[in-house]
């Protein structure tokens, strides 16, 4: 709907939102909308099975297409729905593209020829790739400002939890003694469906973001949202610390930000900020993906490990990724963003270059390395995770959706090489130089981006995202309507 009326709006909301302490609410917002990357882990565990490939004789070519066609999917995903969630707002987004995933999944499920499967994935795909903006941006505009950095890290470090589960689900449901060969892989694809339609009538009782709504011109509807949020808090016996009345800004609505501007944002206001959002996002999608998408192989060809004791050793590596974000997430709130990625990031390289001299040394056993591989992620998961909040969090509110659709497709489209390279670096499992040279490049990417945050990191533990960036459609004026 377009904007009829952009008289400035003299606004508390940012203010109100933040001062508001844990809450009922918040869990809410973090159960209906922190199930995307569950959903994102579970797509990928079932591609990596590849129970289908039989039924839809499909070479391994084939099934690695897969893969690749279901990223594709969320990079378009990305870059249209994150224009979209800016335009239309977050509720309208985390609805649709949901509802899209549902059933891009769900089809894919009941595919009966390779095309059909590939076409679906990437309607699945685009589900997924649109959730990361909407959600990003959501969950920031309505988490308090002192919990902000441990939730958003929390949450996006739950792909892993995904990622077990899609694993569990596959081990049971391609198992030919329980289920037929050409049933068990369809049973699977519905796993994250089934998920999703819960969740989907959970987040129909999750609020528009009341600043989303305030730079749209909506100020009367969202004081009465964060009227009723209040409401509930004071009905759990929390009494609520006035609000200073001094911080109010005043904002001049606008439907959308032109592409112009949107650029003039990145690359003449906020250049260093580009530069490091740009630099945090690339540097963890390549190292992420040369590592996890050829960690069996190094396994089964260095180790000699079978394909079925390799996938055990997933188990360890994804817990050590889903509770680094969990333990170290309240750190980014505490000690700081610039510091704690710094670390994050850096650990995670050394730790990684350790290993890689002694795996050139063969003083590794298949174990030994998945503890080092465990180690090396439990800080990497944290730092990765950060990289989807600081994007979030350092650009003004009105291209927020944006900012973390065109990061993520520039990593995706990096970080997308990096299986292919470091697959050819495994080659046969005859020699160890180039793999270990790989290695080296890889901790040196990370250890980089960690250097990067350190001096170009934006200090936002604790503060308002208006602090941190202040709106495009905030002005100076006494001639607003109140909110």
């Amino acid at each position: 709907m377009a904007i009829t009326d952009n008289t400035p709006i003299r606004s508390l909301i940012p203010v109100r939102m933040d001062r508001l302490p844990w809450a009922r609410f918040h869990w809410m917002v973090v159960l209906g909308l922190g199930v995307s990357w569950i959903l994102d882990g579970i797509e990928i565990s079932l591609v990596s099975a590849s129970g289908f490939k039989e039924s839809l004789g499909m070479s391994a070519e084939a099934v690695g297409f897969t893969g690749t066609i279901y990223l594709i999917g969320q990079v378009v995903g990305a870059l249209i729905f994150g224009r979209l969630t800016d335009r239309w707002g977050r509720k309208k987004l985390f609805i649709i593209t949901l509802g899209i995933y549902l059933i891009g999944s769900g089809v894919a499920g009941l595919a009966w020829a390779p095309w059909v499967l590939y076409f679906w994935r990437f309607v699945a795909g685009m589900g997924i790739g649109g959730e990361y903006t909407a959600i990003n941006s959501a969950i920031d505009e309505l988490i308090p400002a002192k919990y902000r950095g441990r939730v958003d890290i929390a949450i996006n470090g739950t792909y892993w939890a995904g990622a077990m589960v899609g694993a569990v689900g596959s081990f049971f449901l391609l198992n030919h003694n329980l289920f037929p060969e050409n049933i068990g892989w369809r049973l699977a694809f519905f796993i994250g469906p089934v998920l999703g339609l819960i969740i989907i009538f959970l987040r129909r009782h999750i609020p528009e973001s009341p600043r989303w709504m305030v730079t749209h011109g909506k100020g009367a509807e969202a004081e009465s949202i964060v009227d009723g949020i209040e409401a509930s808090v004071r009905a759990q016996g929390v009494k609520l610390a006035p609000v200073d009345d001094s911080k109010a800004m005043f904002i001049k609505p606008e439907e959308s930000v032109p592409f112009g501007k949107l650029m003039n944002v990145f690359f003449v206001q906020y250049p260093s900020r580009t530069f490091l959002g740009i630099t945090m996002m690339v540097t963890q999608s390549f190292l992420y993906n040369a590592i996890f998408f050829t960690y069996a192989l190094v396994l089964q060809n260095f180790y000699q490990l079978n394909e079925s004791q390799a996938a055990l050793y997933f188990f360890p590596f994804a817990i050590g990724n889903l509770i680094g974000p969990l333990l170290l997430g309240p750190l980014f709130d505490t000690i700081g963003r610039r510091k704690m990625i710094f670390i994050t990031y850096f650990f995670a390289g050394g730790v990684l270059l350790a290993s890689a001299y002694l795996f050139k040394a063969e003083m590794l056993s298949a174990g030994t390395h998945t503890i080092f591989w465990c180690v090396s992620f439990f800080f990497a998961s944290a730092g990765a995770s950060s990289a989807y909040l600081t994007v979030s969090e350092i650009f003004p509110l009105e291209v927020r959706g944006q900012a973390i659709s065109y990061f993520f497709a520039v990593a995706q489209v990096v970080g997308s090489f990096g299986p292919v390279i470091f697959g050819a670096l495994v080659g046969n499992g005859t020699a160890r130089e180039p793999l270990f040279l790989g290695y080296v490049v890889g901790s040196a990417v990370m250890m980089f981006g960690g250097i990067v945050a350190l001096i170009f990191g934006v200090d936002a533990e604790g503060k308002g995202l208006e602090d941190i960036a202040a709106p495009l459609t905030q002005v100076t004026t006494a001639g607003a309507s109140a909110s």
